[in-house]
């Protein structure tokens, strides 16, 4: 019977391989993708049976991803090469789905800002500045901590904030540090920061998106942060 055939003595435009290269993984059925990462089969059984068997046995893909190596050695045709191989596979498709399932988040509005950072600020006993770097998608890249100030006053060099902005490849960059008394009301230094680094983003080219200051809510004020942006320091 035609199944049967060794699938290297199968017409060429039948072949898992050869399909899978001219139209792509997506045509192929499980039985013939499980067959690449198989190679050979047995006499008389080749490798997509073997697939059609797999998939049978452990009644869908799920099911025999989560087969160990001594389950699938129970399948005849299937020895410890080909089992770890599958094994592998399945492990790395796991991997794979668990970064997907991470993206970074989008911190398009003071409250993303805020939600991220609140538990790594609360109770820090002086003002630290981070800088979140964004890309073009305001998507973050990472957070890195620039400098630790005193209990009132932060001082800040346009040079390394921006720094890891262009080694980051960055779009723009959000400022945010925190208020260890509690209220995130900018002071004056907070506002003359802000601005300067506005402008550095200019010449630059990285966007400062916003400054958020995080405190703590107390019974008056519902929100722990403030946005500079929000209050008006960014000029519109």
């Amino acid at each position: 019977m035609q199944d049967s055939l060794r699938l290297k003595d199968q017409p060429a435009s039948e072949r898992p391989r050869e399909r899978l290269a001219a139209l792509g993984a997506d045509a192929l059925s499980h039985a013939e993708l499980i067959a690449i990462l198989l190679r050979t089969g047995l006499k008389g059984v080749n490798a997509v049976e073997i697939g059609k068997q797999l998939v049978h046995k452990f009644g869908t893909l799920q099911g025999l991803a989560q087969a160990s190596v001594a389950d699938l050695c129970k399948v005849k045709g299937i020895g410890r090469d080909k089992a770890v191989t599958l094994v592998a596979a399945f492990a790395l498709a796991r991997k794979m789905a668990g970064e997907l399932q991470y993206e970074s988040p989008v911190l398009d509005n003071p409250e993303s800002v805020a939600r991220l950072l609140r538990d790594q600020n609360l109770g820090k006993p002086v003002e630290t500045l981070q800088v979140l770097l964004l890309n073009t998608r305001r998507r973050l890249i990472r957070v890195e901590e620039i400098s630790q100030g005193t209990l009132d006053t932060l001082l800040v060099h346009p040079r390394e904030v921006f720094k890891s902005a262009i080694a980051a490849n960055a779009a723009s960059l959000v400022l945010a540090h925190n208020h260890p008394s509690g209220d995130p009301s900018p002071s004056e230094a907070d506002i003359k920061v802000t601005r300067d680094l506005i402008r550095a983003g200019q010449l630059l080219k990285i966007e400062v998106v916003d400054h958020i200051i995080l405190g703590r809510a107390t019974a008056e004020r519902a929100k722990d942060y403030s946005s500079l942006r929000e209050l008006g320091y960014f000029g519109g």
